[in-house]
């Protein structure tokens, strides 16, 4: 653990981080120095001929690439058995400079970046690979902006060897929903320019899930889906198993975003992310598992607050999901910081919630 600190450290002295990161890196490499000598005097013992050393594994700086400047813990090395459980953690891709202004209680330590900024991209690929989350599933709909950035995004994946798949969110800031119309155009954008794309080749295709399934219409359903599934995988975002099954024929499976659940009080969650795990396999659907490490929405008017328990509430809910035998775990959220999701480096946090999923990397990859 010490030696992670050590390069952290290492590195963000050496890319000039800011006053607050600086003197914390100053702190990290005190502790470091302490541990070190601690080692040495624990086994370097003497014997006629001098100190007899034990090996000590040297540490190296990891090079960064020409463009990042950003801080970076050291990798945690984790293996991916044939059968493991891909972790997809929810990516937003919303973030202008002012959008720090509101309703936030957190931020991150690369600092309140614009989600333009490719350092930052690049940056958040390269820890989640290292604590072994296999792609992000980016929130996105045809805007300029949005499109300009979903670009940007695919070719740093693509160099980062990252997976990314969609949560195409059709519904407005009001949360009602898109014309119909926009949604069937918005994905026949995604597939003329994405649905070849090596990046997007996570589950043998592209995976759309449709974020307010329940918003539409079987027949808007039908329209929209009906020429497009030969290509990508559309998964509903149904909350329930009637939910699920009222469109179960005309989708490739579902995902279901709790974000909010209680893991130690909501009565029957483990049982019915099993239920809807079931459904969804009884359709030989896709079935994308929800674990999140607590959430607090007050900021944006609502009430309910869950405590993250300092990573507990993170493994209870990736070993509920687990139990749903899920094809993959949709993890809530990497930014989503008005809602207190993130798992993104933060100040309030620093690198823990990236320490648990490496710390869990056994249990994910070798699910019961």
């Amino acid at each position: 653990m010490i030696f992670r600190h050590l390069r952290f450290a290492l590195r963000l002295n050496s890319h000039g981080a800011s006053t607050f990161l600086a003197d914390r890196s100053r702190r990290l490499l005190s502790k470091a120095g302490i541990f070190l000598l601690t080692l040495f005097l624990t086994f370097c013992t003497p014997n006629p001929s001098g100190f007899e050393k034990t090996e000590v594994i040297p540490v190296t700086p990891i090079a960064s690439s020409p463009t990042s400047v950003a801080p970076t813990p050291s990798p945690v090395i984790t293996s991916t058995p044939v059968n493991a459980v891909p972790v997809l953690a929810y990516y937003y891709i919303w973030f202008d400079i002012q959008s720090w202004n509101r309703a936030k209680t957190d931020y991150p330590l690369l600092g309140r970046y614009s989600s333009d900024d490719a350092v930052v991209m690049r940056q958040h690929i390269r820890w989640a690979k290292e604590a072994g989350i296999s792609g992000f599933i980016v929130s996105w709909k045809g805007t300029d902006k949005l499109n300009r950035r979903l670009d940007q995004l695919v070719e740093i994946a693509e160099q980062e060897d990252f997976k990314l798949a969609i949560i195409y969110e059709s519904l407005n800031f009001e949360r009602k929903p898109l014309p119909v119309e926009q949604v069937s155009d918005d994905l026949s954008y995604f597939i003329d320019r994405y649905a070849d794309h090596q990046v997007f080749d996570l589950l043998g295709k592209p995976m759309v899930i449709w974020a307010g399934t329940w918003e539409f219409s079987l027949e808007e359903i039908q329209m929209v889906v009906q020429d497009k599934r030969e290509h990508i995988f559309i998964l509903a975002s149904e909350k329930n198993v009637k939910g699920y099954q009222r469109v179960a024929n005309l989708v490739d499976g579902d995902a279901y975003y709790w974000s909010s659940v209680n893991p130690e009080t909501h009565p029957g969650y483990p049982e019915k992310l099993k239920a809807m795990g079931e459904a969804v396999h009884a359709h030989d659907g896709l079935w994308v598992a929800p674990a999140a490490p607590g959430f607090d929405s007050r900021l944006l008017g609502g009430t309910t607050a869950i405590d993250r328990k300092a990573g507990k509430t993170l493994q209870t809910e990736i070993e509920a999901a687990l139990q749903s035998i899920p094809d993959a775990i949709g993890l809530i959220s990497w930014n989503e910081f008005s809602e207190n999701t993130h798992i993104e480096p933060s100040e309030n946090h620093d690198d823990q919630y990236l320490e648990v999923l490496a710390e869990m990397d056994i249990i994910i990859s070798n699910p019961k």
